[in-house]
Formats: C-alpha cells, structure tokens, sequence
C-alpha cells in the first residue's frame, strides 16, 4: 500500500513538472539569441541611473501593447536600485502602465548584471550588454536570448545612433527580425 503511494507521488510530481515545463515554455518568446552574449564592458552604477527610452525591444507578454516606453533608475543608499518601467497602453497617448521593482548588482560582474524584481522575492537577469562610453545608450538582456532592449537617453536618436545600435545588436548575435520599434 505505502509503495503504491510512493509511485502515485512520484508519478504526479513528475507530470507536475512537465506541466509547469510545457507552461513555461509556452510563456517565453522565440530565442533570438542562442549564442547567451556576456556583457561587453563594466558598468558605472551612478552614469547608468536615470531615465531611459526604450527605442526598441523583443515583444514580450509584460509589454504587449505598449508605447512610450521608458525606464528610470534610481541609486539608493542600502546599494539596490529602484526600477519605475512605464508605457502607454495601445498608443502613446493611451492609459499610463507603471511598474516598481528593484534591481541588486550580481556579485563580481563589474555591475554590468543585475537581478531585477517586480513580484517580490523573484528575481530576473538584466544585463548590460553594451553601452555608449558616454551612457547615450544601452543594449539589455539576459542570458536566454528572448528578451532583449535598446535604450537611448533621447526619446528619438539620429540616424547615425540607430544605425550603429543595430549593428552592434546584430553582432551581439540577435535576430533582427524579432525586433519591434517603440514609439514615442
């Protein structure tokens, strides 16, 4: 009797967890990005807060829908860093979406990773793959290669900013195809 408890268990657990695989899997986008790029350089905590303009990113379900979306980062004193993502619903003049969270710098990754939480105690990659020496832009994703982010400090940058974004995407290894522009 107590066998046959233990095999109902374990055969529950076990559909359980292809349950919960097949569902995160269905929740994820495509993988842009196979080849998991590493951050090209260190990051200046106190050069990269500030406000953000995402210029384009990989559509995802957090940000279906939205427009005018921006990011602002915010030092504070216990070492974390505030996050306020916000957008427009629909368009840029549609219903304001805000989300908080706070983001902890990974240990030993020239700040250049971060943990990123909007739900509490969970936690996501964000990282910086590249930047601008001058922190005008910045390339963010993390390590599955389904997300991606091209942020400016501009809400529209010139042509030769664009230009240069996507080549360095590109070399980072990203489909350009799955790239969605942001308006603004």
């Amino acid at each position: 009797m107590k066998t046959n408890r233990v095999v109902a268990s374990l055969a529950l657990i076990s559909v359980a967890a292809v349950g919960l695989a097949a569902c995160a899997s269905l929740a994820a986008g495509p993988v842009g990005n196979p080849a998991v790029p590493q951050p090209a350089k260190a990051v200046d905590l106190q050069r990269y807060v500030g406000l953000w303009y995402e210029m384009a990113r990989y559509e995802n379900p957090f940000e279906r829908h939205c427009e005018a979306v921006t990011a602002a980062y915010r030092a504070l004193p216990d070492g974390t860093i505030e996050v306020i993502n916000s957008c427009h619903k629909t368009d840029v003049g549609g219903p304001l979406k805000v989300a908080k969270g706070r983001a902890k710098v990974v240990p030993g990754s020239q700040d250049a990773k971060l943990k990123v939480s909007f739900f509490g105690p969970f936690y996501g990659d964000y990282w910086v793959l590249d930047h601008a020496d001058d922190y005008s832009w910045s390339i963010v994703g993390e390590p599955s290669g389904r997300y991606l982010w091209i942020l400016t400090r501009q809400v529209s940058p010139d042509a030769a900013t664009r230009d240069l974004l996507q080549t360095r995407v590109k070399a980072l290894g990203y489909d350009m195809s799955l790239i969605r522009q942001t308006a603004h």
